[in-house]
């Protein structure tokens, strides 16, 4: 203590190195609530719900910037970043890696074109 004023108390770990993006949908969550309620976006195709080893394989720590998606269905940022129909919630603008291929065979029998949320495939 300097002059006698007390020190601002600093977390060992900020919470942000806890933080995980979704590979499929770049919602940001923590390690718990992936495993507590699984991605709200994305849980019929990842099952992350009670999964340590799916929360491993379908989302990262490794991520760019952040959105605050308030209102999905008018937000220009949501179609721009592809996430219009998703939950309110926050968003990487970026997400490095891929989901596991299992889910992009599901992907693909359903129909569904598989986009990668690094950036590397823009329409």
């Amino acid at each position: 203590m300097a002059d006698g004023q007390p020190q601002a108390a600093i977390p060992p770990q900020p919470k942000a190195r806890q933080l995980r993006a979704c590979l499929l949908c770049s919602l940001i969550q923590t390690p718990g609530d992936f495993r507590k309620n699984g991605c709200p976006n994305c849980e019929e195709i990842l099952q992350m719900k009670g999964s340590p080893d799916r929360i491993q394989s379908c989302t990262s720590t490794y991520f760019d910037g952040i959105i605050a998606l308030i209102d999905p269905e008018t937000s220009w940022v949501g179609r721009w970043q592809r996430t219009s129909g998703n939950v309110r919630g926050m968003y990487a603008v970026r997400v490095k890696g891929r989901v596991p291929e299992d889910v992009e065979a599901e992907l693909e029998s359903r129909g569904i074109k598989y986009r990668p949320r690094d950036q590397t495939d823009i329409d």
